[in-house]
């Protein structure tokens, strides 16, 4: 107990000095005469309550110790599978980090913080050391950092302790804020690999066409091995197809491998890597991987309109219609007839043929029917301004390709000032340079090309499996019969191949992205001289033209678009988003989305989807997967104009195991937590330095609380008491 008033002390002595003369003058006369005890004891029954006012307005307050607030340390303990490994002196990493906590960390801060014990897998769940294993299938220390922050947003925190190995592989990428709790992380696990041979990645593309091969590539390392070979097996559907000696760079440098496979016609086909298990190895489960190659995607519909008969056309038509996986309707303007009327040799489906009549499609859902469109010689008089703004939106909107070539494209203003010139990669008009660029058709003498770095490994420009080969099959292919000059390429495209040997090299092939869909300007003349004078072997002239054509319409999405995430572990839910769209491909809103999803062993399950929220024609669903292997999602949608044709996509759950690839501490990651929020990063044996890391961060002690005394019941009462008493004895002793 003390007084809180903030007044002198001489005041206080002055005021009771006050206090005792006017309790004294009130009986120094009385009415009646009392006796000397008597006026003593009305004088020091008043004085009392003079002085216990006074003590009142000096504000006596109470202090209590600020101990039942103590600062909160949640302690996080990642229980992960990859905490299972033994490498901590021979010690699996969990057991190691359960023994520091228990007989260091927490003891040394007992009596400073209140201790809160997590565990850290698939989500955040209360800690038990004694029966704590590393049994969870992932880690989610982005999660679980997150969700600590919301759980303790309104509670004192000491800050969060972190122990893990630093292997997040939880769905997110860790954004810790600089607003909540420290984080000490705690590195467990050797910092390099012991002895380890690893499968680090697999992929391979997707069939162009039912027979067609595709590069299935692979990385391995391994760590304490040196130079040593070793042989890895490629499995098809679970059957060894091929062994690949692997002789590494050195230790710990990463070997890389293609291995060119043919997948199956009908379904997909699961491929395995996998590096037989040696004694030595650490962790024998990151020695394989697989990835799921799906069948063949259905043929690119590709318009192809030509603005007369020539070498180019006949020679690309025939080219393009040998591709399976791509099918080709053709127009050709043959100029006008007696009466004076544009005719037009048109070829192609049945279903789609009529609404070429024209010479090219007269409605947006006649031309959004097809993937990608190839507009060659065709003078932007012979499309009317609505054919212009549909091919715009075919591309920004639907998401087509569109190819533009040929010198009669570009001759005067050419597409200049019409709404299709944005879309074109390279400029149709040079500042500083005068007249109209594309005019004369074609300049300079004829021309080699020859691929810019951007090109060298681009789908369209690739001739081999590495940069080299590229290169030296364009050196070898004949010129061509010239290049139109066009101006330089906007901001965001890509040159990928330029003219040869020239002091101000022009581009000749030129890409870029726009809006959803894709454009590309091909500036050459006469690319068929690429067949016709080189030997007959050679294959580049097909493979050059019907890449571009799978790249242009590669990307263009069908009506019902299905996309699937997730499943990288047997148990982690599939997140399949569908996308729902018309004709005109405006999104379906009012729409029914079912998905059927097929596990491994048949089993087949109907989900529905909904909407997403703000995004139209856009729906969603999570479902649980039915255990590892490949899986089979279909989504049907309907709407009050039909149903859509069905979308089909595979899905392979478990393919690889994330939680124990690299199987060493991420010091990165670690350090970056605790830099970001101003906490400190440790070894597992610096114990000690974490525990005087967290007490400094405490600061001092909080100040005590002060609960007011003066204004209790028990004040009043006595004040009242006292004064009661003084007028009783007045009264009894004949005073008034």
């Amino acid at each position: 107990m003390r007084l809180a008033a903030s007044w002198p002390w001489w005041v206080t002595l002055g005021l009771a000095a006050a206090f005792a003369v006017a309790a004294g003058w009130g009986y120094l006369r009385p009415l009646a005469t009392l006796s000397r005890w008597r006026r003593a004891s009305l004088t020091g029954l008043r004085f009392a309550v003079f002085l216990l006012i006074l003590l009142l307005l000096a504000r006596p307050v109470r202090e209590e110790p600020a101990t039942a607030d103590r600062p909160v340390l949640a302690i996080l303990l990642d229980r992960s599978r990859s905490m299972g490994i033994a490498d901590v002196a021979g010690a699996r990493r969990l057991d190691a980090a359960v023994a520091a906590l228990r007989d260091e960390v927490m003891p040394a801060l007992a009596g400073h913080v209140r201790i809160d014990l997590w565990g850290v897998g698939e989500r955040l769940e209360p800690l038990d050391l004694e029966t704590v294993r590393p049994e969870a299938r992932w880690s989610d220390l982005t999660g679980a950092l997150g969700e600590i922050e919301d759980r303790y947003a309104e509670r004192r925190m000491a800050g969060v302790v972190l122990l893990s190995d630093g292997a997040d592989t939880g769905a997110g990428v860790p954004d810790p804020s600089t607003a909540g709790p420290a984080i000490f992380t705690v590195g467990v696990g050797a910092r390099e690999s012991a002895r380890d041979r690893e499968v680090l990645d697999l992929t391979a593309g997707r069939p162009a066409a039912a027979g067609s091969a595709v590069d299935l590539a692979f990385s391995t390392v391994g760590h304490g091995f040196d130079a040593e070979p070793f042989d890895v097996r490629v499995l098809e559907d679970g059957r060894v197809i091929r062994v690949v000696t692997v002789v590494p760079p050195g230790n710990g440098a990463v070997a890389r491998t293609v291995v060119p496979v043919s997948p199956g016609r009908e379904g997909p086909t699961l491929y395995t890597v996998e590096i037989p298990v040696d004694e030595r190895d650490l962790v024998p489960a990151n020695n394989v991987r697989s990835v799921l190659v799906p069948p063949p995607a259905r043929p690119r519909r590709v318009l192809l309109v030509e603005g007369g008969p020539g070498y180019e056309h006949s020679f690309l038509k025939r080219v393009l219609r040998a591709d399976p996986g791509v099918v080709v309707d053709a127009v050709i303007d043959k100029g006008r007839n007696d009466l004076g009327e544009r005719t037009f040799y048109v070829q192609g489906a049945a279903d789609r043929a009529e609404a070429l009549a024209g010479g090219y499609p007269s409605t947006r859902e006649a031309l959004f029917r097809y993937d990608a469109v190839i507009l060659g010689n065709v003078e932007p008089a012979r499309l009317r301004p609505a054919q212009i703004e549909d091919t715009v939106a075919f591309v920004s909107e639907r998401g087509g390709g569109l190819l533009v070539m040929g010198a009669r494209s570009f001759e005067g203003r050419g597409f200049q000032a019409t709404p299709l010139e944005p879309l074109l990669p390279l400029a149709l008009r040079e500042e500083g340079r005068a007249g109209v660029l594309g005019t004369g058709a074609v300049a300079g003498a004829p021309a080699r090309i020859a691929p810019t770095p951007n090109g060298e490994r681009h789908p369209v420009m690739r001739l081999g499996g590495g940069v080299g080969e590229t290169v030296e099959g364009w050196a070898a292919m004949p010129a061509l019969g010239g290049v139109v000059p066009l101006g330089p390429p906007r901001p965001g495209a890509a040159v990928l191949a330029v003219a040869a040997g020239e002091s101000t090299a022009r581009p000749v092939v030129a890409v870029q992205r726009f809006g959803r869909g894709r454009t590309m300007v091909f500036a050459g003349e006469a690319s068929w001289r690429w067949q016709m004078l080189a030997p007959s072997t050679d294959t580049t002239y097909e493979r050059f033209w019907r890449q571009a054509a799978r790249w242009l319409g590669g990307g263009a999405p069908d009506r019902a678009a299905l996309r699937v995430g997730g499943g990288r572990f047997a148990g982690e839910a599939l997140r399949i988003e569908v996308a729902a769209a018309d004709e005109r491909y405006a999104p379906l809103t009012d729409a029914r989305v079912r998905v059927r999803v097929r596990d491994p062993n048949g089993e087949e399950r109907e989900h529905a989807a909904s909407p997403r929220p703000g995004e139209p024609g856009r729906y969603a669903v999570e479902v649980a997967p039915g255990g590892r292997g490949p899986h089979r999602v279909t989504a049907v949608v309907e709407h009050a104009g039909g149903t859509l044709e069905p979308a089909e996509a595979a899905v392979l759950v478990g393919g690889a195991d994330p939680e124990l690839s690299e199987p060493r501490r991420h010091e990165r990651l670690l350090r970056r937590l605790a830099e970001a929020t101003g906490g400190r990063s440790f070894d597992l044996g610096d114990a000690d330095r974490l525990a005087a890391a967290v007490r400094a961060g405490l600061g001092p002690p909080p100040a005590p609380v002060l609960r007011d005394a003066w204004d209790t019941v028990w004040g009043f009462l006595l004040i009242v008491g006292l004064l009661a008493t003084e007028w009783g004895l007045r009264r009894r002793w004949g005073l008034r």
